[in-house]
């Protein structure tokens, strides 16, 4: 599985490298924003599996970012911040905020918290970010990108393609796909698979991926 990718979003050069090091060094895939006019853009192209934010930023204030990244994504969200009132607190939770750690921060403590959010936010250990002949499928977010663009995917999409990725080279059978999403909740019979197999198509097919999906003729389907 590819490492695990976190956004610093912290204003101070001298935290932010540090933050940065600390990461990189125990096995992450650390990157720091330093342009907070741009900060909600780079959380959309990069989707980043987890988040540290700083409440006291130029431009604009992390708590109302983070309000913001909650309207598009999940991934965890890590306050640390030199704001320690009881206030900034709550509200760092009531607008969507994990965990909230003051500075000066405890490395240990830093590193064990993020460790329990990302096994929380991804509990099977599902790779979530699957590349496959010039794609990558981001499953955090819900997105297939290919060669700069992306698409939006629903749940069921999403987990179409999920199976097929992870079963590339191979035919699934539509048996095969219809008890895997029936194994995760997601209600599917005959006609709605083939309803989304048909959506997906024309996604993929926006983006120039004509064919991505081949159907092999009462067998099931190929990538």
């Amino acid at each position: 599985m590819a490492a695990y990718k976190i956004m610093i979003l912290e204003d101070d050069p001298v935290i932010r490298t540090e933050l940065r090091n600390l990461l990189r060094g125990n096995g992450y895939d650390a990157m720091a924003v330093s342009d907070f006019s741009r900060a909600i853009q780079k959380v959309r192209e990069q989707s980043p599996h987890l988040i540290l934010l700083d409440i006291k930023l130029p431009r604009r204030d992390g708590l109302s970012l983070c309000a913001e990244i909650r309207t598009f994504s999940n991934a965890p969200i890590v306050f640390v911040t030199g704001a320690n009132t009881d206030m900034d607190e709550l509200n760092s939770i009531l607008l969507g905020g994990d965990a909230y750690i003051t500075k000066p921060y405890n490395t240990a403590i830093l590193l064990a918290k993020i460790a329990s959010l990302l096994k929380r936010a991804y509990p099977t250990g599902e790779q979530a970010v699957i590349p496959y002949r010039n794609t990558i499928l981001h499953m955090e977010s819900g997105k297939l990108e290919h060669d700069g663009q992306q698409i939006d995917l629903t749940k069921n999409e999403l987990k179409i393609l999920y199976y097929l990725y992870k079963h590339a080279g191979k035919i699934c059978s539509r048996g095969d796909l219809i008890d895997f999403l029936w194994d995760n909740q997601l209600y599917v019979d005959d006609n709605t698979l083939s309803v989304n197999i048909n959506r997906i198509r024309d996604k993929l097919a926006s983006i120039g991926l004509h064919d991505f999906i081949q159907t092999k003729h009462r067998q099931g389907y190929l990538i």
